[in-house]
């Protein structure tokens, strides 16, 4: 199955360049600055054929055109202004007037699924993580300029019962007719989450090898603060290819990862295709992690967490007129003590602008 997707991924990321090769001159030419930005991620370990731990993440998200100011543009409702007027001083540079300034609204829904190593046994398992699952609705924004990028987003939902995180699992399960876990009534108990997320990026380094050819490093920290993480993160990305887009990076489904919204001068509306690699590395230290601390305020399963976590991601991507594809193996480092091995699993992005 995980050779099958895999070379469906690379097999439509040829397609695309392919095709983009081809494409009519009279396509119509899009404003980067005025339009929307659709996300898609979706993580699951099937790649590396386990079901266990970081077992399954879905993410959708929009990316709002750009808007001259996040809290005086007549174009906001005005209980979105006064939301963004309590914010604000959380990030500075988000208010701030200034030339060449991209201001964007970020909106997302997602959903995250955590699952022990023995699907067969019913009882708690003191040495494995928790059964748990997050579902949640987030709202934020984006400042950028060509070489900097802003991320500040607020996630609310639900952890335990209430994220339906059994219910996922068990409908994939029915379809692709895998066993189910029999556990799930240990899972960690419903619990209101929230998160407050933050991450800078700064393009380091982009330069050409050639005709139409570049590479470039894009590093990036942060943080998160909540009763469902709280953590320091920082970490950076090389990319190598064709016709490199004028984003941020190609990111896996992490809080302050929408980083795929094109810029002015994006090959993407330019009618080229493009094609590449990429490398990226982000390490955390984790405060609080709830689901391997287990619930906040009630008495759950919990297991002794690592406090310092790595992922290394290898991965390709492809553009073609407003879309953006791609495909990331992630490795990730032990999260608990008692965790037996690393874990990896795959990552799947698209990306659309319209």
């Amino acid at each position: 199955m995980k050779y099958s997707l895999c070379l469906l991924t690379i097999g439509c990321l040829t397609t695309a360049a392919s095709a983009a090769e081809t494409a009519p001159a009279d396509v119509p030419v899009i404003n980067p600055d005025q339009s929307w930005t659709a996300n898609v991620y979706f993580e699951n370990d099937l790649f590396s054929d386990t079901d266990q731990q970081y077992t399954n993440g879905l993410r959708l998200s929009f990316v709002s055109p750009e808007i001259e100011s996040f809290i005086d543009d007549p174009d906001l409702p005005g209980w979105m202004r006064d939301a963004n007027r309590l914010l604000a001083p959380l990030d500075p540079e988000a208010v701030q007037l200034g030339q060449n300034v991209s201001r964007r609204l970020i909106f997302t829904l997602g959903q995250l699924i955590y699952t022990p190593q023995d699907r067969e046994r019913t009882s708690l398992d003191p040495a494995d993580r928790p059964y748990a699952g997050w579902l949640y609705m987030g709202f934020g924004y984006h400042t950028q300029t060509r070489n900097r990028m802003n991320s500040f987003e607020v996630n609310l939902g639900m952890v335990g019962p209430a994220a339906l995180a059994q219910e996922s699992q068990d409908f994939i399960h029915d379809l692709r007719g895998i066993d189910k876990f029999n556990g799930w009534n240990n899972q960690l108990r419903n619990e209101p989450g929230l998160q407050l997320i933050y991450e800078h990026k700064n393009r380091w380094l982009r330069r050409s090898l050639g005709k139409d050819w570049e590479h470039e490093i894009l590093l990036h920290a942060g943080g998160s603060l909540g009763n469902v993480a709280t953590y320091l993160n920082t970490g950076a990305e090389y990319r190598i290819g064709k016709h490199l887009p004028h984003d941020f990076g190609t990111s896996a489904l992490r809080p302050g990862g929408d980083n795929s919204v094109p810029g002015q001068g994006d090959p993407r509306f330019r009618h080229h295709w493009g094609i590449h690699g990429f490398v990226s590395v982000d390490g955390r230290w984790v405060l609080q992690d709830i689901f391997l601390d287990g619930n906040t305020w009630r008495s759950s399963h919990r297991v002794d967490k690592e406090p310092l976590v790595g992922d290394v991601a290898f991965g390709v991507a492809a553009t073609w007129q407003q879309w953006k594809l791609s495909y990331a193996r992630i490795y990730r480092t032990r999260q608990f003590e008692t965790q037996q091995d690393n874990h990896s699993f795959g990552s799947l992005a698209v990306s659309y602008t319209f």
